[in-house]
């Protein structure tokens, strides 16, 4: 870990540490939520967010398709990072909306979460269109990924979705980050 960086998180923790000392019985009333993206800034070496970043509002689908990716990163064994990664890539793939057959306005036989295709070996579209699954596939892909863990989101997705939009990836992270901190305890 180089120094700066060492020194940032010493500076935060301290911050943390003093903000608890003097904030006493108050800051034990206040919400836990609030307190989580904290904890994953500490805690990740990733770098920070690219660009831009875009938010959506999620109806009660996409935030079950959140917890279906984040459920399947954690049976994967796989860090948070990795779940930031995954619902980064689901917000540009299909917003969070595990997507059937869209007719003409298909992009080839692209289905589910993460538009992944049966025709280039994803698997059925059964299984691209279940959340577990097509996430455990994405993950798979991640895994074979050298150094993702260290890499900008927007080029770890790009290596594994192989999109048109290489760079598009990168406008979630924030959203997913706080989608990770939100639910990755709950």
């Amino acid at each position: 870990m180089n120094t700066i960086m060492r020194k940032s998180m010493l500076s935060v923790a301290g911050l943390a540490f003093a903000g608890g000392v003097f904030a006493g019985p108050i800051a034990a009333h206040a919400n836990p939520v609030d307190a989580k993206p904290v904890a994953v800034a500490v805690q990740t070496n990733a770098p920070k967010p690219q660009g831009d970043q875009s938010h959506i509002n999620l109806n009660d689908e996409q935030t079950a398709n959140v917890k279906a990716i984040i459920a399947a990163t954690k049976k994967a064994g796989l860090p948070e990072r990795a779940a930031v990664i995954s619902i980064a890539t689901s917000l540009q793939e299909s917003k969070l909306e595990n997507l059937g057959h869209l007719g003409d306005m298909n992009d080839h036989d692209s289905l589910g979460l993460f538009q992944q295709r049966p025709s280039s070996g994803w698997g059925t579209p059964e299984q691209i269109t279940d959340p577990a699954y097509s996430t455990t596939a994405f993950l798979k892909g991640l895994k074979q990924v050298d150094g993702w863990q260290d890499m900008a989101l927007t080029d770890a997705a790009q290596t594994v979705q192989v999109s048109a939009y290489p760079d598009a990836y990168a406008q979630w992270e924030q959203q997913a980050t706080d989608l990770v901190a939100q639910h990755w305890n709950s």
